[in-house]
């Protein structure tokens, strides 16, 4: 079934890096197509123009077209992680080969894609009715590169 709503990437000429990269990082992805350039176009013939890939089951489009347009943070992936080895596995490999750790479990990919790893406990927790545990987790979390749920936990209890 086709999502009603699909990210579109804008890459200068490394898509094709970019989905293989993406693949390598999510266990459940795949390549759905791909469409190359031919004789006369603004990139090498046989260069990936366009392709739509999955990861997780969303549905991403890339196009390679220039260097018109760059990634920013306005724009961020959200990945709802359950487990600690889950963040460090994702946080690790996003922000290898020229990636960058940002606060507060933002990051940035080595293409310059923003990418938020996140545990799912910590929505529940800053949603928690107890306003001082919400808060204590809160400040823990502002301190945060790389979430750690032990250290949410931790500042939970207290």
């Amino acid at each position: 079934m086709q999502n009603k709503i699909t990210p579109f990437l804008w890459f200068n000429d490394n898509a094709e890096e970019a989905i293989d990269f993406y693949s390598s990082v999510f266990k459940n992805a795949k390549t759905l197509n791909v469409t190359r350039y031919g004789d006369g176009a603004p990139f090498s013939k046989g260069t990936l123009m366009s392709a739509t890939f999955e990861l997780e089951g969303q549905r991403f489009m890339v196009l390679n077209a220039g260097p018109h347009f760059k990634f920013n943070e306005a724009v961020s992936f959200f990945v709802n992680c359950t487990t600690q080895e889950e963040v460090d596995d994702l946080w690790g490999k996003l922000t290898a080969d020229g990636g960058k750790p940002g606060r507060c479990g933002w990051l940035k990919d080595k293409f310059g894609l923003s990418w938020q790893i996140v545990p799912s406990i910590l929505g529940e927790l800053l949603a928690d009715k107890d306003a001082r545990k919400a808060s204590n987790v809160s400040q823990a979390m502002l301190q945060m590169d790389k979430i750690d749920i032990l250290a949410l936990k931790q500042a939970y209890e207290k």
